[in-house]
């Protein structure tokens, strides 16, 4: 194996990297394909300029930046006509996961109290599991409090399989609630008093 020596060849060796990772790469790991290390500019450099390289061609495939590194991925236009090869359904979450998620990403971090208060019911152990189970949200301390609750925040796993980069990223709650056919934003941005447990 001839060391690769042109910039043409670093980026072929990038971009066969990304394409056969299993997970998105960070720029500090794409360094690590090189004998001498290229550093972060560099490889910062040869990322944009793949991924210009593959907008230009029009592929079905991008490049993106994501919270824990790079990957390539469907672009959303053809996202549809993939489904139609899947032969399992996609995990369907009921009305309470997602707002007791909504609530975490926005509000974060946040004791169970908390989303009690906001949401107006009582949060189903199964509701934090199921968000749990699914990587996307994780305890991230205790609040300094009598029974020194949990305190809950998304993870870089969720900013992943959401497609963000950070949490500035997030659409506004506006869009949150017209999706989710929320009465208004008082249910979310307000607090209520406890009502019975319900279900996840």
């Amino acid at each position: 194996m001839q060391p690769a020596t042109t910039p043409e060849a670093w980026v072929r060796i990038v971009e066969a990297a990304l394409l056969a990772a299993p997970a998105p790469l960070a720029v500090s790991e794409l360094r690590r394909l090189f004998d001498e290390d290229p550093g972060p500019d560099l490889v910062r450099r040869l990322l944009d300029e793949l991924r210009t390289e593959w907008a230009a061609a029009g592929r079905g495939v991008e490049l993106v930046q994501l919270a824990s590194g790079w990957r390539f991925q469907t672009r959303p236009e053809y996202q549809a006509y993939l489904d139609r090869l899947k032969e399992e359904k996609p995990p369907r979450y009921s009305r309470a996961v997602m707002e007791t998620l909504a609530i975490i990403a926005y509000r974060q971090p946040v004791t169970r109290g908390d989303i009690e208060d906001i949401r107006g019911v009582a949060v189903s152990p199964s509701v934090l599991k199921t968000l749990e189970s699914r990587g996307w949200i994780d305890v991230v301390g205790h609040r300094d409090t009598p029974g020194r609750p949990a305190l809950f925040a998304t993870t870089r796993r969720f900013l992943d399989d959401m497609g963000l980069r950070s949490l500035t990223e997030l659409p506004a709650l506006t869009e949150i609630e017209r999706i989710m056919d929320l009465v208004d934003t008082s249910q979310i941005e307000s607090a209520a008093a406890p009502a019975p447990e319900e279900e996840a």
